[in-house]
């Protein structure tokens, strides 16, 4: 997080690719983090968009994600 207050004071995108938030997305200072303080939620047209992945791709991982999250919730019931 230190890295997206840096570059939000000097309005630059960050260049450390090494960062597991970093999106290559200028728009956004390639940061995820200013991508959700910018916008808030986002479609997933939007999101596949940030991340040069397909439509139908996000749609496959969000339908992944929920099924772990159903299932996880489940083993706590």
């Amino acid at each position: 997080m230190k890295c997206v207050k840096l570059c939000r004071e000097k309005d630059v995108a960050c260049p450390n690719k090494d960062c597991r938030y970093w999106i290559d997305y200028k728009d956004d200072l390639n940061c995820t983090h200013e991508t959700i303080y910018k916008h808030g939620s986002m479609t997933l047209r939007e999101i596949a968009k940030r991340e040069g992945l397909s439509f139908v791709r996000i749609q496959q991982i969000e339908k992944q994600a929920l099924k772990k999250i159903k299932k996880r919730i489940k083993l706590f019931n």
